[in-house]
């Protein structure tokens, strides 16, 4: 059985190796050959999945972070006879769009519990950083953040997600600009490191909250330079992308019962990251 994963995984982001480790597992037990593909640009991602068409793949596991763009592709998928499993991003269109199911968090909510949680711990202005425009899922944890830091004021600052040293001076400008910001909450871990470098910059006293973790940012919330990391469990991801389709060709299966399936969020902070460092050193959290 050959299945093809394709995403929207810009250069550099750690948080896909981490999918790609729970797929490599899945297919190490299904006995299936998966082949990786990705583009951070809608139109390259559309002919990644119009490619693994031609090729008239067993099925395809995809990410969906521009809808308008992608749903001819996975339509056209679908409609070949390929069954196509999403996760990660488009968990509002993917049933819709005939996925046999949908692998991720639903982003609002979980920028919801960031934004209640900042606030119960003082936050009172909160910067958002975006290391990537034009993706839903991202404008979609921010909007969350906001709604769930009611009363706070919540700023976004948009950043190039590619260039660490871009990033790290973004933010340390705007931490400069206004040094009443008491939070910010970066999307992904890699940019909650160059954070990290933009709050020493700035001499700011802005504690640091993240969404995804890695080996690296699991040894910040260890050292206290970043309080805590909301965790959608990608190794989670990656792998049911994979198995669910498996399921599907070899038993007509589905998971979810028509409803998404959801694989956070939760928190990892300093009451667990001890238990979950030792599974982020292996590179599956």
């Amino acid at each position: 059985m050959t299945i093809a994963m394709i995403t929207h995984a810009a250069p550099g982001d750690t948080f896909w190796d981490i999918i790609r480790k729970g797929a490599t597992a899945a297919a190490g037990k299904d006995n299936v050959d998966v082949q990786y593909s990705n583009s951070d640009d809608a139109a390259k991602q559309t002919q990644l999945i119009q490619a693994a068409i031609d090729k008239k793949v067993d099925g395809i596991a995809v990410t969906d972070p521009n809808t308008p763009s992608l749903t001819d592709s996975i339509k056209k998928a679908v409609a070949a006879g390929i069954p196509v499993s999403m996760f990660n991003a488009g968990s509002a269109d993917a049933l819709r769009l005939g996925a046999i199911g949908y692998f991720g968090q639903e982003e609002k909510t979980s920028g919801r519990g960031a934004g209640e949680r900042m606030v119960k711990e003082g936050a009172k202005s909160v910067l958002c950083v975006i290391q990537t425009q034009g993706q839903q899922q991202l404008e979609d944890r921010c909007a969350g953040v906001a709604d769930g830091a009611s009363g706070a004021k919540v700023q976004r600052i948009y950043v190039n997600g590619t260039d660490d040293s871009a990033v790290t001076t973004s933010i340390q400008a705007k931490l400069t600009q206004d040094p009443g910001i008491e939070w910010v909450i970066t999307l992904a871990a890699p940019i909650a490191l160059d954070a990290v470098k933009s709050v020493a910059g700035a001499g700011s006293k802005a504690k640091i909250a993240t969404f995804d973790t890695s080996s690296e940012l699991v040894k910040s919330i260890k050292a206290g330079t970043v309080q805590w990391a909301v965790d959608q469990q990608p190794y989670l991801q990656g792998y049911l992308a994979i198995d669910s389709l498996w399921l599907y060709r070899t038993n007509l299966n589905v998971l979810g019962g028509g409803q998404n399936v959801l694989t956070g969020p939760s928190f990892v902070d300093q009451a667990n990251v001890d238990k979950v460092s030792q599974f982020a050193g292996q590179g599956t959290r």
